[in-house]
């Protein structure tokens, strides 16, 4: 694999801060501890980013991160970053990176009970007058998703992010919701409030 000399000197002095990447301390995986630090360097080293419009991949199912980058990677799912940085994994390099961010703690985001409830009423359940399913139908109560069908967990996720995927999903440029493009259906019933509601609330959800 090509590595531009910069980015290798980013990720070797990533790899080089107080052993924090959990690759660091398996040097027989060197390719893969290079590959996580390159993650971490948007996505945190402890799977939670530092840019609202990146998502948290800490506690995210291996299954459903394994699913996104084959999609990034097949071009099924489109963003100039993830694209790139998919399309030379390996098979069993999207395999080991999902696990390692898999095993890492979500973080919720502290919001205050008043902020939520608006978001709290629409995920647990729906709005029968906009034609809304309760979302914790398929991401469960506590929003951690069901990792048998790679429904992604949502419980701390950037309210930014959120908001950002189901505005693709309502605009039809995400389609990783497969041939029932049940989230796209969802998504197109919300408001841009609702929209934002649902996300302040599951940025705090846990």
């Amino acid at each position: 694999m090509v590595r531009h000399p910069i980015l290798s000197l980013i990720l070797t002095a990533a790899l080089q801060g107080a052993g924090q990447c959990a690759w660091a301390a398996a040097p027989a995986d060197e390719a893969l501890a290079e590959q996580a630090a390159s993650c971490a360097a948007c996505h945190g080293q402890e799977g939670v980013s530092s840019n609202p419009l990146w998502p948290n991949l800490a506690g995210q199912h291996a299954r459903y991160l394994v699913k996104q980058l084959q999609a990034f990677q097949g071009g099924v799912r489109k963003d100039p970053n993830m694209s790139a940085m998919a399309a030379p994994l390996r098979p069993e390099e999207m395999e080991a990176l999902a696990k390692h961010f898999s095993a890492l703690k979500a973080k919720p985001t502290p919001i205050q009970r008043i902020a939520a409830l608006p978001g709290e009423r629409i995920y647990r359940g729906g709005n029968r007058q906009g034609g809304l399913p309760a979302c914790m139908a398929c991401h469960g109560p506590s929003g951690a998703g069901n990792p048998g069908n790679a429904v992604p967990a949502l419980r701390g996720q950037q309210s930014a992010y959120t908001i950002k995927q189901l505005q693709a999903y309502k605009k039809g440029e995400r389609t990783t919701d497969g041939e029932s493009a049940a989230m796209r259906g969802i998504a197109a019933r919300l408001t841009d409030k609702q929209m934002e509601d649902v996300a302040t609330y599951l940025s705090g959800l846990h």
